[in-house]
């Protein structure tokens, strides 16, 4: 058996864009056919590998949205545990998870009020639950909710 190649003769000017003919034997070709896996097996594969791309790709923005909508801020209408927004909540001189120490002429509603300004009787029903009292004593120690 053998083989056309078709290349540039040595011989002829750079210039020229004719090629030459030569024969090669069957001992001068060398093993031609393709070594590997077969071309659907390496379709698969990659099937395979975009797929997995498209889930964890899914699965991370799926993870960051929900990320992003249990952000507590007020962007996005967050709240304390008294139903102030956190920017009220932090211009507030008390704020939820504090200990007050009450004064003597302090009351539940003086306490509600310093905790949420805008709407007090939400913080007075949470205060009342906590101390399971409307009363307070001077000195006493009081968790705000």
């Amino acid at each position: 058996m053998a083989a056309m190649e078709m290349y540039p003769s040595v011989d002829e000017v750079v210039d020229s864009p004719q090629a030459t003919l030569r024969v090669i034997h069957s001992s001068e070709v060398g093993r031609t056919q393709r070594v590997g896996a077969l071309v659907s097996s390496r379709r698969a594969a990659r099937a395979r590998m975009r797929a997995r791309r498209r889930r964890t790709t899914l699965a991370a923005l799926m993870v960051l949205s929900l990320v992003v909508l249990a952000w507590p801020g007020h962007a996005f209408g967050g709240t304390n545990g008294v139903g102030l927004s956190t920017d009220l909540a932090s211009s507030s001189t008390l704020s939820s998870g504090m200990v007050y120490v009450v004064h003597s002429g302090d009351t539940i509603d003086t306490i509600a009020r310093a905790v949420n300004p805008v709407d007090p009787s939400l913080a007075r029903a949470m205060l009342v639950a906590e101390l399971r009292s409307q009363d307070v004593v001077a000195g006493e120690h009081v968790l705000i909710p």
